[in-house]
């Protein structure tokens, strides 16, 4: 166990050497409940190798009281005083501003520029707002199913339109509540129905990443650390111009 994480930290320290950004997409698809636990502990994984984290809430509207993305997108010289700012996790909200950008083929050195000074810039958001800004690119979001009898059906619904309406091959990852995840693997468990549904009628086979919830040990963030991992290494290098990186 100790050699297993010994080499997830190693993975990642080797990744956080790398200058560029890098885009990940985490999908929404109704089941907050055990979404926004496993973001928040993804997001405390890169932290924790010095990796600072933006994360572009789609779920969360932007106001004057409230600004994000979409003032920075308005003002794009606002952004540099926002960039240098020495913090490692943001949360911006980006409801608007995804509705902009949704324009774009897909939003690349736009995001790149605005967020240079982040290592890791994670779009949470709806299946249809990832398929309008990443369609075609080379992301593959992540989507969490819980073990929640509705969990099958939204995720379902989430993965067709990523695969059919952007070419999007997601990344699914499975809470399992038991000190094994293989004991949720069974022939009745939402994960299960998926898979059964995404071969059938989409001709895709799913190979859901297990992640183990309540655990009287350290096993939990080992699935953790090892996604974080998986995400980093398939994430999409942002592009920018050359300008001052505050680190």
């Amino acid at each position: 166990m100790l050699e297993t994480c010994l080499n997830q930290a190693a993975g990642l320290q080797a990744l956080a050497l790398q200058t560029t950004s890098r885009l990940i997409a985490v999908t929404s698809h109704g089941q907050q409940q055990g979404e926004l636990p496993l973001l928040w502990s993804l997001c405390s994984a890169w932290v924790e190798l010095g990796l600072p984290v933006a994360v572009l809430d789609g779920q969360t509207r932007e106001s004057p009281q409230n600004p994000g993305l979409m003032q920075l997108l308005d003002d794009p010289q606002s952004h540099l005083t926002y960039a240098q700012e020495p913090v490692s996790w943001s949360v911006v909200p980006a409801t608007l501003g995804f509705e902009r950008l949704s324009g774009y083929e897909f939003p690349n050195e736009v995001l790149g520029n605005l967020f240079a000074n982040y290592d890791v810039v994670l779009i949470y958001a709806s299946a249809s707002t990832i398929t309008k800004l990443l369609k075609n690119s080379a992301a593959s979001p992540l989507l969490l199913v819980a073990p929640l009898a509705t969990s099958s059906l939204s995720a379902y619904q989430a993965i067709k339109q990523l695969l059919l309406d952007a070419k999007l091959r997601p990344t699914v990852a499975n809470i399992a509540l038991t000190s094994h995840a293989q004991a949720a693997m069974t022939t009745s468990s939402p994960v299960q129905h998926l898979q059964n549904c995404a071969m059938t009628f989409l001709s895709y086979r799913l190979d859901p990443i297990p992640i183990r919830a309540a655990v009287t040990d350290d096993r939990s963030q080992d699935d953790i650390n090892r996604l974080a991992l998986q995400l980093l290494e398939n994430a999409v290098p942002l592009q920018r111009h050359h300008a001052v990186r505050g680190r």
